[in-house]
């Protein structure tokens, strides 16, 4: 029994350390190439990561359409097991809105719709924001076509297959 103790404390230490030093060194997602296709990108452009570092601005933005000239920006979700999830995304500005497209299904996807309030990271910055799912269709097809010309060697899915999140002017 003292041996099984000791075997679970152990382990639990090695599991505490473990998470400590991921908080400190971040594991933030590899920053990839936006030209390659996805069949041609290493794994470690694929993998996601865990917390985002950087400086954090509290200040609200206005207009988001700064963002045009950056290729992609770092998501980080909260996952139902308390730890952060965070991946690297195309964005697009449309009318000084910031959105996101992906697809449902991805684990970042349900993390957002589960629970909306999000860290962005663009460049050296983080941006505490809150997502809103878009359900029109005509503001969906707008920025799905937004994206194309921002992204040309991207293929536009259907409407009607897209997730579309905006953070909206003022947050």
């Amino acid at each position: 029994m003292k041996v099984l103790l000791r075997i679970g404390g152990s382990i639990l230490i090695c599991l505490i350390l473990l998470l400590l030093v991921a908080r400190v060194t971040g594991f933030e997602p590899k920053d990839c190439p936006t030209v390659a296709s996805a069949s041609s990108l290493s794994l470690s452009c694929r993998l996601p990561g865990l917390w985002l570092r950087g400086e954090v601005v509290a200040t609200p933005v206005t207009d988001w359409s700064f963002t045009d000239k950056i290729q992609t920006v770092k998501i980080q979700t909260q996952t139902p097991i308390l730890l952060p999830y965070s991946v690297e995304a195309w964005c697009v500005a449309y009318h000084g809105n910031f959105y996101v497209t992906s697809y449902r299904g991805r684990w970042w996807v349900e993390d957002i719709v589960r629970d909306p309030h999000v860290r962005l990271k663009l460049g050296d910055q983080l941006f505490d924001r809150t997502f809103t799912l878009v359900s029109d269709t005509d503001e969906k097809a707008a920025v799905l076509q937004a994206k194309a010309k921002k992204y040309p060697q991207w293929e536009v899915p259907p409407v009607s297959t897209a997730t579309v999140f905006r953070v909206p002017p003022g947050q």
